[in-house]
């Protein structure tokens, strides 16, 4: 299959091209490299006879059209978004040029290469989403989102990656584009550019730094790790109905505060500090962010009873497994912390 994947440089989109590159698809990656993307997370794959790159920003429709005509896909993964909440804050419009009218522009691209390719019924436009869109749940292990929960975004970025799931949604109605949806949990793991949570807290600690955490810690999410879910994502893909969405989560359900403590355990483990204290003892509670959501949790029933995927590892593996990754791995890191407002305290001037 040849599978067009728009945000191939970032974070999920690197990991989507490395595993289809694995199974075997032709993939193109079209990446517009903002702040937060970086070709080194697909550099073991660059060399594939079955990879391309275009830079190109999904904003810009003429670049899409091109790049459809001359790589001819069979689908369309698009990922390519902004996606940090503490940013969307401080400057929505980029959220709403990005994640809305860029969207817009995929799928009229799209359609207009599905159109003129008489409307084949193999072809896929499968849009990946968050459960942020969702809202905020009560404190209820029995409530998780399904994928019937209404929508209820609450900050500029759920809202509008909400509007890009809607455009979708009408796209496949209105137009019979051959539509998929997914929405998932917070995603972590290998190659997580450092201005998320669990990035933050390892290279924070390693540098013996404050450990933020925003309020007083519970705040509750699912966590997914980054290889089971670009390897849903390509199953949804394969796999799914048509007009089909499906929640994407890892049964991993942790507050921030014990997140944060299980990397402090996994670091006192792996890279002790050099006075023998525990890292925990840099844990620092700053003001809340603006409307932060209380809990995310996904009932992942449909994805596991239709389409057969379970996640692979539980949280502390997962985490082990990315702890690991950015002790092995500084180079990479260090290289990305002079860009544009990582280290900063973002999204505190609502």
């Amino acid at each position: 299959m040849k599978i067009l994947i728009t945000g191939g440089a970032g974070f999920i989109g690197s990991a989507v091209v490395r595993r289809a590159i694995g199974a075997g698809h032709a993939v193109t990656n079209l990446d517009a490299l903002t702040y937060a993307a970086c070709l080194d997370n697909v550099a073991s794959v660059a060399d594939s006879p079955n990879y391309a790159f275009e830079q190109a920003d999904i904003r810009d429709r003429a670049a899409l059209d091109r790049i459809f005509a001359a790589h001819q896909p069979d689908a369309v993964m698009h990922l390519a978004a902004e996606s940090h909440v503490d940013r969307s804050i401080d400057g929505p419009g980029t959220f709403i040029e990005t994640n809305i009218t860029g969207s817009f522009n995929m799928l009229e691209a799209a359609r207009k290469y599905w159109n003129e390719g008489g409307k084949s019924d193999d072809f896929r436009f499968h849009h990946v989403s968050t459960d942020e869109v969702y809202g905020s749940l009560p404190n209820d292990p029995s409530v998780r989102f399904t994928e019937d929960t209404p929508y209820d975004p609450r900050s500029p970025y759920s809202a509008s990656k909400a509007s890009s799931d809607h455009l979708v949604r009408a796209w496949g109605e209105t137009y019979g584009l051959p539509v998929l949806l997914s929405n998932c949990s917070n995603n972590y793991g290998p190659y997580h550019f450092p201005e998320k949570l669990v990035p933050v807290v390892i290279l924070n600690a390693l540098a013996g730094k404050p450990l933020p955490i925003y309020g007083d810690g519970s705040n509750i999410r699912d966590w997914l790790y980054v290889e089971d879910h670009a390897e849903a994502l390509l199953c949804v893909l394969q796999k799914g109905a048509v007009g089909r969405n499906y929640n994407i989560g890892g049964d991993n359900e942790r507050s921030n505060l014990d997140l944060v403590q299980t990397l402090c355990a996994i670091l006192d483990r792996l890279r002790p500090r050099s006075d023998g204290r525990p890292y925990a003892d840099q844990i620092a509670y700053v003001t809340d962010r603006p409307g932060h959501d209380a809990r995310y949790a996904i009932d992942p029933s449909r994805i596991r009873d239709e389409l057969g995927w379970r996640p692979s590892v539980t949280v502390e593996q997962g985490l082990e497994k990315t702890v690991q990754w950015y002790l092995d791995n500084e180079s990479w890191w260090r290289a990305l912390q002079t860009r544009d407002g990582v280290g900063e305290r973002l999204g505190v001037k609502a």
